[in-house]
C-alpha cells in the first residue's frame, strides 16, 4: 500500500521576511521613551560615591569633608564642597553623626507640669532665646518635660543615651537633682537659675534675684509703706528662696515686721489664693511684693474684689515683666528679668561646652534685674 500523500514543507523564509509578513503588532507610547535621561544613581540621588568621583578624592575623604571629620586638606574640602554643590548631595544624618559623634540637636529640660509650659509667658520667652540661637547653627530642639517620677526617669534615660549633645535645665526643683544627675552624665549641661544642689559642677545663667525683690521692697519702703507683706514663690525653688531673702533683707534693714508671708507656685490661681489668705490675716497691709506677674495679678484681682485701692490704699511690685504687667489693671510696677536674652546666654554657653571651646569648667552668669516703675507703685 502506497503512503498517504503529504503537503510539502513550507519554504525557508528568512527573518527578515517572517518579519516583514508577521502582522503589526500595536504598541503603545512608554514613559520610559520619553523620560529625562537617568539620575545619577538607582536610587534617585547623588550618594557618596558620586560626590568622590566628581571630587577626585577618594570616598573616606568625602565622607570625612562632608561629616566633619580632621585629617582634611583645604584642597580637597574644597574639591568636595563644590561637588557636593553640583551634585545636590544631602549627608545621611546617621553617617555623619558616628564619624562627629554629635547629633545636632539639644534638650530643654522642664521639670514642670505641659499645661504649665505652655501657658507660662516665662517658658515661651525661653523657648524663643533657645531657638533663637539654635537657628544660627541648624541645631535641633528636642524639648523634654520630666517631672517627678515615670517622665523624669524616661528623660534621664533619653539623655544617657546621648541622644542629644546637650542639655539645658530650667524651673529645677529641690528635689529632682537635676544637676547631680547630669553631672553624674557627663553630659554639657547648662541650668537656667541657681541650681540646689551640684551647683560646683554646672554651669548656670541666673538672674540676680535677691537684688531685684530688695529693690522692690525698697521702693515700697521709700513710698511710705510700713506693713509689706509677701507672696513668694514655692519653696523648693532657688528663684524663690532668693527673692524671699532679697524681701527679708530689706524688710529688717528697715525694721519692720517679716510675718506677712505667703507662698504660690508662681501662677495666677495661686496668687488668688495666697492674697486671700494673707488679706485675712493681714487685713491692713499697704505694701505687697509679689515674687512673680502672674501671682501679683492674681493678687490685684483680690485687692479689687476687697475695695482695696492701689496703690492709694496698698501698693504692689511684681517680678518678671513678661507682658502681665501691661495688661494688668492698674499697670504693674515690677522688677524685669530678660528671660530672652537669658535663654539666648544660656544656649551659647551650652553651644560652648558641647564644643569644648572654653573647656568644662563650671561658669556662672549673673544677670542685673531692673525695677519697671507703673501704676501700682
Amino acid at each position: 500500500m502506497a503512503p498517504p500523500c503529504l503537503p510539502p514543507p513550507p519554504c525557508h523564509r528568512t527573518r527578515r521576511t517572517a518579519l516583514a509578513t508577521a502582522p503589526a503588532r500595536r504598541t503603545w507610547p512608554s514613559v520610559a521613551r520619553v523620560s529625562s535621561p537617568r539620575p545619577p544613581s538607582s536610587a534617585g540621588s547623588p550618594t557618596l560615591d558620586e560626590v568622590a568621583r566628581v571630587a577626585g578624592v577618594s570616598r573616606a575623604t568625602a565622607s570625612r569633608a562632608i561629616n566633619g571629620g580632621e585629617r582634611v586638606s583645604a584642597r580637597a574640602q574644597s574639591a568636595v564642597d563644590e561637588a557636593v554643590r553640583t551634585l545636590g548631595y544631602v549627608p545621611n544624618p546617621a553617617a555623619r553623626s558616628l564619624v562627629t559623634r554629635r547629633t545636632d540637636s539639644i534638650a530643654v529640660v522642664v521639670p514642670e507640669p505641659d499645661d504649665r509650659v505652655f501657658s507660662d509667658p516665662f517658658f515661651a520667652g525661653t523657648l524663643r532665646g533657645v531657638t533663637r540661637v539654635l537657628g544660627e547653627r541648624d541645631i535641633q530642639l528636642v524639648l523634654l518635660l520630666a517631672r517627678p517620677g515615670p517622665s523624669a526617669t524616661r528623660a534621664l534615660r533619653y539623655l544617657n543615651g546621648r541622644h542629644v549633645d546637650g542639655a539645658l535645665v530650667v524651673s529645677h526643683h529641690r528635689d529632682d537633682r537635676l544637676a547631680e544627675h547630669l553631672a553624674d552624665l557627663g553630659l554639657p549641661c547648662v541650668f537656667g537659675g541657681r541650681p540646689w544642689t551640684g551647683g560646683d559642677r554646672v554651669a548656670y545663667v541666673d538672674v540676680d534675684n535677691a537684688l531685684g525683690e530688695r529693690e522692690a521692697t525698697e521702693l515700697l519702703i521709700a513710698r511710705g509703706c510700713t506693713r509689706i507683706g509677701t507672696i513668694a514663690g514655692p519653696s523648693d525653688m532657688t528663684a524663690s528662696a532668693d527673692r524671699l531673702a532679697g524681701w527679708r533683707q530689706a524688710i529688717a534693714a528697715a525694721g519692720l515686721s517679716d510675718a506677712a508671708v505667703e507662698h504660690g507656685d508662681f501662677t495666677e490661681a495661686s496668687g488668688v489664693v495666697a492674697a486671700r489668705s494673707l488679706m485675712e490675716r493681714h487685713p491692713d497691709l499697704d505694701g505687697l511684693v509679689v515674687a512673680s506677674d502672674l501671682m501679683a495679678a492674681g493678687a490685684l484681682r483680690v485687692l479689687a474684689e476687697l475695695g482695696r485701692r492701689v496703690p492709694d490704699d496698698i501698693a504692689v511690685v511684681g517680678f518678671d515683666d513678661l507682658g502681665v504687667a501691661e495688661r494688668t489693671t492698674p499697670q504693674l510696677t515690677t522688677v524685669r528679668q530678660p528671660v530672652e536674652e537669658m535663654a539666648e546666654r544660656a544656649t551659647r554657653l551650652l553651644i560652648e561646652r558641647v564644643d569644648a571651646v572654653h573647656g568644662s569648667h563650671p561658669m556662672r552668669v549673673i544677670i542685673p534685674p531692673t525695677l519697671v516703675r507703673r501704676d501700682s507703685a
